[in-house]
């Protein structure tokens, strides 16, 4: 099999041929057509098959007919009601470009090929930048392919390293982005955590619970009584044999206490929609800081796809959490995290969705509770109804007999609920066909 470099090496070499008039290869195969008018943006995978000088081929629910003369390329399509396509191009740089007619609209057009994956493979990623913000405006640090595994570190939340050294500034520095081949707008990227695993003996949390989850009468009083607090941390030593972790400066009080680790990531995120940047500490229907305890080995994160290659982020490694992650603050830490990425193609769905060996979740992320709940149990209503064929009577009767609710945090700018139904419950439902 040709490695990568030379496989496409030779698709343009290829197309070159016909731009030069020369004996015309085929074009039978798979391509992605990228429209844009101004700023926005779209995209549609086009399967094309070649006669002679004749194209035909489908795209986006249309049938496409057209030719291929001398380099240049024309193409026309007819789907449902009014749509409809109409483009024409010319091979430069690897590609056709040119301008195209979609449902009455002038646009800049260009067609390339689609990657192939060479074969399965794990990378082995050492990061040198962290970045702070999730946008499509950072350079991809590695391109990989659906089935390809990451083998990866983060920083903490504060940009210490395993060996507490500064990396970078602190808000939740991520390591990324790295694109996914094949990924476009519409699409969902699945990404199973293979392996998140401590690095380092210390982790970091708040002390007081943050004032959006207290009565404010009862948080005010709280305050003036602050003088009782003086001389706590949140400093935390992590036996990573026993995986339990412990105050180094506890108190009396607090001096037998001990926590079960149970490290996960709070920060699993892809590029914004609509070409948004969103600062690390935020979380939205791109992932983000999620902040969610069941964010760890062995679970699969569901985002949505806004941008060419998802772009995927991740860091905000955490020891242990409790729901809500009340100080502010988990057990903060840095991480080695293995993970294993994949594309969904044309499944895209409202906000993030997670699935353990046990659940399947979804994210309602909203202003407060009330609205994050109502977006948690849409989300994972859509996910059953496509998923198992249900409807919406089906649906009712199988939430009001086995749903549950995590809360999982309540601190950053927006609230967190996540709906979650056991695996159980489903056991019994046939999924829908084609599932």
């Amino acid at each position: 099999m040709l490695p990568p470099h030379r496989v496409i090496r030779a698709a343009v070499l290829a197309l070159a041929g016909i731009a030069f008039g020369q004996s015309s290869p085929s074009l039978t195969g798979d391509w992605v057509s990228a429209f844009a008018k101004f700023d926005a943006k779209g995209y549609e995978r086009v399967n094309l098959a070649q006669s002679g000088d004749r194209l035909t081929g489908e795209s986006d629910g249309m049938k496409l007919t057209g030719s291929i003369k001398n380099g240049k390329i024309e193409l026309e399509g007819k789907g449902d009601k009014d749509h409809k396509l109409k483009a024409s191009g010319v091979f430069e740089g690897g590609e056709f470009r040119g301008t195209a007619v979609l449902d009455g609209d002038d646009l800049t057009w260009r067609m390339y090929p689609e990657k192939k994956s060479p074969g399965v493979k794990t990378h082995t990623f050492e990061p040198t930048a962290f970045h702070r913000q999730f946008t499509n405006a950072i350079p991809p640090v590695l391109h990989v392919f659906p089935g390809d595994s990451i083998s990866t570190w983060t920083v903490d939340a504060g940009g210490n390293d395993a060996q507490m050294k500064k990396r970078s500034n602190g808000g939740n520095p991520e390591t990324g982005p790295f694109y996914v081949e094949g990924a476009l707008p519409g699409d969902v990227l699945a990404i199973k955590l293979n392996r998140v695993r401590l690095n380092r003996d210390l982790a970091f949390s708040g002390t007081r619970v943050v004032p959006t989850a207290l009565h404010p009468g009862y948080f005010a009083g709280l305050q003036r009584d602050s003088e009782k607090v003086k001389g706590f941390n949140g400093k935390w030593i992590l036996d990573r044999e026993k995986m339990t972790g412990r105050l180094e400066k506890p108190g009396d009080r607090l001096k037998e206490y001990t926590v079960p680790l149970r490290p996960m990531m709070g920060c699993i995120g892809v590029a914004p929609p609509a070409g948004m940047a969103w600062r690390t500490g935020y979380l939205g229907v791109f992932g983000g800081n999620m902040d969610y305890n069941e964010v760890r080995e062995g679970v699969t994160v569901y985002l949505p796809v806004f941008e060419p290659g998802a772009l995927l982020f991740i860091g905000d490694g955490h020891a242990a959490q409790g729901d809500g992650e009340l100080t502010g603050d988990a057990l903060e830490t840095s991480m080695d995290v293995t993970f294993t990425v994949d594309v969904i193609r044309g499944k895209g769905q409202s906000g993030p969705r997670m699935e353990s060996a046990d659940y399947l979740m979804a994210s309602g992320i909203a202003g407060s509770l009330h609205e994050a709940l109502q977006m948690a149990t849409t989300e994972l209503s859509r996910w059953l109804a496509r998923d198992y064929d249900l409807n919406y009577a089906e649906i009712g009767l199988l939430f009001g007999s086995a749903m549950r609710y995590d809360i999982a945090e309540v601190v950053d700018p927006f609230v967190h609920v996540v709906a979650k139904i056991p695996k159980k419950a489903l056991a019994s439902i046939p999924p829908a066909k084609g599932k």
